[in-house]
């Protein structure tokens, strides 16, 4: 099934663009690839360190080049809910290895911090760096040599598209993403929302609060909002890297343990050493890429990936840019509701068809190409399907009804929810920033109003509790890009600006920082570059200024007469706070290297 013209026009564009450096990741691929199994390089000493531990029979399959080796990248830590059932997964998948005729061993584990943990904390200045800390960490894991393809235990925020980096960067090698799962629906999350705003206005007390929070993350797996962790295992599914009907499949149920089983033997299946040899850097190309956007718009994903599936195209020597990403989501309708973006939960969305009938409706409207190739075989038609524990305990796979589950959480290309996806770019003399609609009601899609400035989110919450924003205005908080320190997420503002958006007056918010996955009801306009630390003209902003905010039109602008504002000399801050305690001062080579938000936000060339 061909894809709209609009979505090949713009497929094209990308592949225009990225063609010399495509054509040179391409090269530097095959060879890699060329130089044929990897053991057989290895002296006798590197083998013998290699395969140590390993048993005798495994040491004399290892000695040679025939059977398989499964390199296991982890991100497990019992910390994060996401994660802690990664625990088991590797004897699972060393088992299953050994049933398909090869030998598995877990490669290395990278870092996976919770942002959960560090909204408003020091340590979350951290999580942006964490992303380009994670590929680092899985390319020393896979440094080794010793691997004929690899699996990937990963799923949270910064993670995944670390791990996607990882792979994209070797890869000569294929790759299997195996997913955990999202926990099982705990409170609402409109009634968390709902009590966090009552806490922020102070009419309840914390331990309220603290009850409402616990009941919303409550055991293992994924956090159930639509949030950058969800939107990654979206990502994963519609671009390949999944088996089909894979991404939110509950932890410890049989269903999950038969999905993983047989993603390590598909990982071995798909080696050179057999005859569908799929290396992850030729799998992954610009309709694949293509399809992962426009994925995100139809669901309403975090615009965390405004940032990181530009820095993992690149990876693969294929140059996405916002304006790409602009223009899919003008052309791509939305049809799931999932909360930020609706009542329902990421477990509802699943049970009313997820993924198998997201990716028929694309493929049914020409949105997505089909004519990819994945860790399943070639072409996306094969992921419209739902997966099911079979009668000897394998994965088998039904295709997906034609009709929803529940068509107010995912619905079809003919009753879209709204004909955009919601997320626009913003052009203007602020510079170039971005914005999440799509949990925005119409009425507040343009927003003119003075500006307040902040330096900080403890700025403007300090302010709310005074009593001083009981008025339209739009804040403006800066200094929060990657060069400042390390762009933290801001949610710590949700609530207080969503209490006086509900008050009756209109609020914005305008930050070089990130709102990411939970982007909710408050216009914002986010990752604004070039950033206050950078000389942006966000720095120049002062106080009272009238702004602008047209997220129909997609312009961001201060009603400034040009000729002051340009002359304007811009703000400083004293960013020296930022530099020490909780690790940061590790991260400073990151911080005056990092590029911009537009490019990636990434220390990566």
């Amino acid at each position: 099934m061909a894809a709209h013209p609009s979505i090949q026009a713009i497929t094209a564009r990308i592949v225009e663009r990225s063609k010399p450096h495509r054509e040179a990741y391409l090269d530097r691929l095959q060879r890699a690839v060329a130089k044929g199994p990897h053991r057989t390089v290895l002296s006798c000493g590197n083998l013998a360190h290699g395969f140590a531990v390993c048993s005798p029979a495994e040491k004399d399959a290892l000695a040679g080049d025939v059977v398989p080796n499964l390199g296991i990248i982890t991100a497990y830590n019992d910390m994060l809910s996401a994660h802690q059932p990664y625990e088991t997964f590797p004897q699972i998948i060393r088992d299953a290895a050994r049933e398909a005729g090869g030998i598995a061993q877990v490669a290395g584990a990278v870092p996976a911090m919770c942002d959960g943990v560090t909204q408003g904390q020091p340590g979350m200045e951290l999580s942006l760096f964490s992303r380009d800390t994670i590929a680092m960490a899985a390319g020393i894991g896979l440094s080794h040599n010793m691997f004929d393809a690899s699996v990937y235990l990963g799923i949270c925020d910064k993670i995944v598209p670390g791990l996607v980096i990882a792979a994209l960067s070797f890869g000569h090698l294929p790759a299997v993403f195996i997913p955990a799962g999202p926990m099982t629906s705990g409170l609402p999350n409109d009634e968390k929302s709902r009590i966090r705003q009552l806490y922020a206005e102070g009419k309840i007390g914390r331990a309220e609060l603290l009850e409402a929070e616990s009941k919303s993350y409550h055991g293992p797996g994924t956090c159930t909002f639509y949030g950058t962790a969800n939107s990654n295992q979206m990502l994963m599914e519609i671009m390949g890297f999944h088996m089909p009907g894979a991404s939110f499949v509950n932890p410890g149920t049989p269903l999950r343990e038969a999905l993983t089983r047989e993603a390590a033997k598909r990982a071995l299946a798909i080696t050179a050493q057999g005859n569908e040899f799929t290396p992850a850097g030729e799998m992954i190309d610009e309709r694949s890429i293509v399809n992962g956007v426009v994925g995100l718009h139809a669901t309403g994903g975090s615009t965390n990936h405004t940032m990181h599936l530009v820095a993992m195209a690149r990876a693969a020597g294929i140059h996405l840019t916002w304006q790409d990403i602009s223009e899919l989501s003008d052309a791509v309708p939305l049809l799931a509701r999932v909360y930020p973006n609706g009542l329902a939960d990421v477990n509802h969305f699943h049970a009313a068809g997820g993924m198998g009938f997201l990716i028929k409706q694309l493929l049914r409207g020409g949105y997505v190409h089909d004519d990819v190739r994945t860790v399943f075989g070639h072409g996306l038609e094969a992921y419209t399907v739902e997966a099911k524990l079979g009668a000897e305990g394998q994965v088998t796979r039904e295709s997906v009804p034609e009709v929803s589950g529940d068509p107010k959480v995912l619905t079809t290309v003919d009753q879209p929810f709204q004909k955009s996806g919601g997320l626009k770019m913003l052009t203007g003399n602020v510079g170039l920033g971005v914005i999440k609609i799509s949990a925005v009601k119409p009425e507040r899609h343009i927003i003119e109003a003075p500006a307040v400035v902040f330096q900080d989110q403890q700025g403007l919450q300090d302010a709310f509790k005074r009593g001083e924003l009981n008025r339209d205005f739009v804040a403006v908080v800066r200094f929060q890009g990657p060069k400042a320190n390390g762009m933290p997420e801001l949610h710590r503002l949700t609530p207080p600006l969503g209490v006086l958006q509900d008050r009756g007056f209109k609020v914005a918010l305008v930050t070089d920082g990130r709102m990411s996955g939970a982007s909710g009801k408050v216009p914002a306009a986010i990752h604004m570059t070039p950033e206050a630390s950078d000389g942006g003209a966000i720095a120049k902003i002062r106080d009272g200024d009238m702004i602008r905010l047209d997220a129909v039109a997609g312009t961001l602008e201060v009603l400034v007469d040009a000729a002051e504002f340009d002359a304007r000399i811009p703000a400083v801050a004293d960013l020296s706070e930022n530099e020490f305690g909780m690790g940061r001062e590790l991260f400073s080579a990151f911080r005056r290297n990092v590029g911009r938000a537009d490019q990636g936000a990434s220390v990566f060339a």
